[in-house]
Order: structure tokens, then sequence, then C-alpha cells
């Protein structure tokens, strides 16, 4: 049995939880609602208070998409209560980010800055070098993210670049004289 996946997820007040046809689930709460495909084959039960998720049978893929159903499902209730939020940090000479209304605009040593559209449901700010993303889906917060820290991925040499900000650059030696 899934370890992760026979954990009963707890509703918070304020949420409510609706179970479609064909496992679609819409998650409603303070911060907004959030609606998402679940995988088929895996059953997902509303008691009273709690959301029960449980496999048909015993076979790999069943087993495999137990846990992740889980885990999808209480990121939704967490996201709707608490939200989610990914920090960047830009680091280099000349390097920085500034927010025109709902664009982001990068200036990474390239000949033009990069503007970025915030997407629907997603919110940037910028303080200093900081870059801070939040959301109510985790899965949409990590993908801005990365497509942020993507333009200008850290180098290891001097460590110019954006990262993440608990990420931590293996820094590699430069070349040394005969």
């Amino acid at each position: 049995m899934s370890r992760i996946g026979k954990q009963p997820i707890e509703i918070p007040t304020g949420v409510e939880v609706k179970i479609g046809e064909e496992n679609v689930i819409t998650v409603k709460g303070p911060k907004g609602t959030i609606e998402k495909q679940m995988p088929a084959g895996i059953d997902i039960a509303l008691e009273e208070n709690t959301i029960i998720v449980t496999r048909p049978n015993d076979l790999k893929k069943s087993r495999s998409l137990h846990g992740l159903t889980r885990t999808l499902v209480a990121n939704m209730v967490e996201g709707v209560t608490k939200g989610y939020t990914k920090k960047l940090e830009v680091n280099g000479v000349g390097y920085r980010a500034q927010k025109q209304g709902k664009k982001l605009v990068l200036s990474l040593g390239y000949s033009h800055p990069v503007e970025m559209e915030d997407p629907d449901g997603i919110e940037t700010s910028v303080e200093g070098n900081v870059i801070t993303i939040s959301g109510i889906d985790k899965e949409q917060v990590g993908h801005v993210a990365a497509d942020i820290r993507f333009k200008r991925p850290p180098e290891p040499y001097k460590g110019k670049g954006i990262k993440y900000i608990d990420e931590v650059i293996q820094r590699k030696e430069g070349k040394t004289g005969k």
C-alpha cells in the first residue's frame, strides 16, 4: 500500500471540493479556484471533511498513480488556502529585474531586455535583485520560475545568472597560467 496515497486529505474550513465525471476535481477556496483532471483508474471519494484516494487493484500503473493523485489533490487544497511562492535571485554586474505593469523586464547582458508577461493566476514582484513568483497552482508557479531561470541560468565560474534563492552553485576554478 502506498504510504502517501493512503493518507486522507483534510479539507480546511472555507474550502469547497467537487468531484465531477472522469475524475475532474474542482477546489474552491479563499485564494481562488483550481480545476484539474486526475488520472483515470484512481478512485477519489469525498467523506465529510476528508478526501480519500484509493486504487482499484495492485497493478504497477495503479500503484504509481496512487500517491501521485493524492499529492496533486493535496497541493490543490493547500494552494487555494495558503498559495505557493518561489524566489529567484539575479546575480551579476549590470543584471537586474524590473516590474512594468504585468510585465517582468530582465536586463541579463543580452543586446536587448527580456520581457515576460505574467500568465493568468501568477503574480511576480521584484525587490532589489530578488524576483518573487506567487500563485495558487504549484505546477504553474514552478513552471514560470523555471522559465525565468532559463533566460540566464547561473554559470559555475563567476556565479552570474538567475538562480533559486536556496540553490547552491558548485563553483569551478578558472584557467591557470603556465
